[in-house]
Order: C-alpha cells, then sequence, then structure tokens
C-alpha cells in the first residue's frame, strides 16, 4: 500500500493523513478511482455508510465496502452514521473495515460499541455532531485510536462548513493532549485545500474530503495536490 500522508504537520507534530471521501466519487469507476488515490499516495479512503434513520439519507453499505476492499489496499476508514451500530460491526469488519466510527449520539451503549471494535481487532474511532456537547465523549476518549469532529451536519455531502468547528477541533486536541493520547484527530464536512491550513493549525492529524477532491477541476489527483499546496 503506498502511504504518504500530507506534507503538513498538525500541531500534535504527526504528519496530516488526507482521508478522501468515497461518497463523492463516481461509483461506475470505483476501481480506477481507488488506484487514482493510491497513485496520487493517498493512504485512507473515507467510507460514509448512512441508514436513512440515524441520518436522512441512504448512502451504501456492506457490499461497496467488501467491492472496495477487493481492488484496493488502501486504508478502509469507516464511518457508520447508523442507528444501534453493535448490530453491524462484525459484518463491516469482515467487509473490509481497518477502522470503525460509531457516532456517540447512535448508541446507548458507546462504551460497549467502541470495545466490540477493538475486540474485531479493528481501529476503534468516536464522532458527534456538530450540537453534540464535546463532552459527550470524553468517557471513551482513552479508548479510541480515533476522534472525528464533524464539521457540518451528517447525512450529505456538499455542504458547507461550519465556522465554529475549528474551535471544537482546538479543545478536542486540548482534551487527547491531556490524555497523552496518540488518537488521530479527524476532521469531516466541507474541508478544503482553503480551511485545511486553518483545521491542521488547530490540532487536526487527518482531513476528510469529499467534493473538493473528486469534484475539482483536473479530477481527483489534482483535487490531492491542492491539499498538499495548501499544507506545504
Amino acid at each position: 500500500m503506498t502511504s504518504t500522508p500530507m506534507s503538513g504537520t498538525a500541531a500534535s507534530h504527526k504528519p496530516v493523513i488526507l482521508s478522501p471521501s468515497l461518497l463523492a466519487c463516481d461509483f461506475a469507476r470505483l476501481g480506477e478511482e481507488l488506484a487514482t488515490l493510491e497513485a496520487a499516495g493517498v493512504p485512507w479512503a473515507h467510507v460514509d455508510v448512512m441508514d436513512g434513520q440515524f441520518v436522512p439519507n441512504i448512502s451504501f453499505g456492506l457490499p461497496i465496502l467488501a467491492a472496495a476492499r477487493r481492488v484496493s489496499g488502501l486504508y478502509m476508514d469507516v464511518h457508520l452514521m447508523i442507528e444501534q451500530p453493535e448490530r453491524y460491526l462484525h459484518d463491516f469488519a469482515e467487509a473490509g473495515a481497518d477502522g470503525l466510527t460509531v457516532q456517540v449520539e447512535s448508541t446507548r451503549h458507546i462504551h460497549r460499541a467502541v470495545g466490540m471494535v477493538r475486540e474485531l481487532g479493528k481501529r476503534a474511532g468516536v464522532t458527534l455532531n456538530p450540537g453534540t456537547p464535546l463532552d459527550a465523549i470524553r468517557p471513551v476518549l482513552a479508548d479510541v485510536d480515533l476522534v472525528l469532529v464533524m464539521s457540518v451536519n451528517p447525512g450529505f455531502g456538499g455542504q458547507r462548513f461550519i465556522p465554529a468547528s475549528v474551535e471544537r477541533v482546538r479543545e478536542v486536541r486540548r482534551m487527547l493532549d491531556d490524555l497523552g493520547s496518540e488518537a488521530e484527530l479527524q476532521v469531516d464536512g466541507g474541508v478544503t485545500a482553503q480551511n485545511a491550513r486553518a483545521l491542521v493549525e488547530a490540532g487536526a492529524t487527518n482531513l476528510v474530503a469529499g467534493s473538493a477532491i473528486f469534484g475539482a477541476d483536473g479530477g481527483s489527483a489534482a483535487g490531492i495536490q491542492a491539499f498538499r499546496d495548501a499544507l506545504a
């Protein structure tokens, strides 16, 4: 697997990872799209799973993840925007997820969900919606490998970035640093080359981008290069 992070460095001194969101790619060319990402040196691909219940949209599920896994060695970063994710953690792990991120609002038993991901041998992530207080994730911060700060309300791609998210990233960075945690601090929602530097300076180590990459003039390789230039 080719693994070339962004050239910038987060406040935590970790190289910045770009995780292109497959929700914005051309599914008729999924294999080609993944090959382009690998050729560009991107190490991760972000897979948004929506059930039409937790969020007002339905995206894709196990078959798409399994198909992506068959043709790509990229790290499959799976974000489950679904009710009661515990029901499907094993299935997504079997389909090829490398990491599984669950929404704190989607389950009554966030400790159990995180523990199940770990028991499956996968990296565990936790996330929360923009309107959810950050204290909601504090009880599991020491147990996760990734914290995702949503910078839009989840459910649809192409939304406008919520500016207050920068301060939320900064606060989560403080929370992780206080614990001595090495967890990735990821941001998803309206992330572009124009706001990437502010997010990294606030402490983000991992940026999810969909439309800004796959919808870029010149294609996804050009979109990736724009992020590299912004973080140089």
